[in-house]
């Protein structure tokens, strides 16, 4: 199956399930790869065939900038659920919200959730 890509949209959002994250807001990114055929858009050469990438990323922007939810889960179900609505060529994707800065003490890169979702 063929790949699109979409590596490390960085965006500031209000998710959380502590007030502070709902307030204050963070960064989140989010990666993703949509699988599909892209045989006959590189034949045609021709953008009906294949996914509008600034589409993709209006989207995510979208739900992660301009809702709220408690879990980053949700956040990529949100992200899952609303491309697959929006791209009719789409057969599956993966979607993986990490958060560089989440409130837990420790050492540590990142948290992330990565979900894999089809029809």
């Amino acid at each position: 199956m063929d790949k699109i890509y979409f590596n490390g949209m960085e965006f500031y959002g209000y998710h959380g399930v502590f007030p502070e994250e709902n307030k204050l807001g963070q960064r989140y990114i989010v990666d993703i790869e949509l699988y599909l055929d892209l045989s006959r858009a590189a034949q045609t050469d021709d953008l009906e065939h294949t996914i509008n990438y600034a589409q993709v990323y209006e989207l995510c922007k979208n739900i992660v900038e301009n809702e709220t939810f408690q879990l980053v889960e949700k956040v990529a179900q949100q992200i899952a659920e609303r491309s697959l609505q929006q791209f009719h060529l789409l057969d599956e994707l993966m979607v993986r919200v990490t958060k560089p800065d989440p409130p837990i003490a420790g050492h540590y890169d990142s948290v992330a959730v990565e979900i894999r979702r089809g029809r």
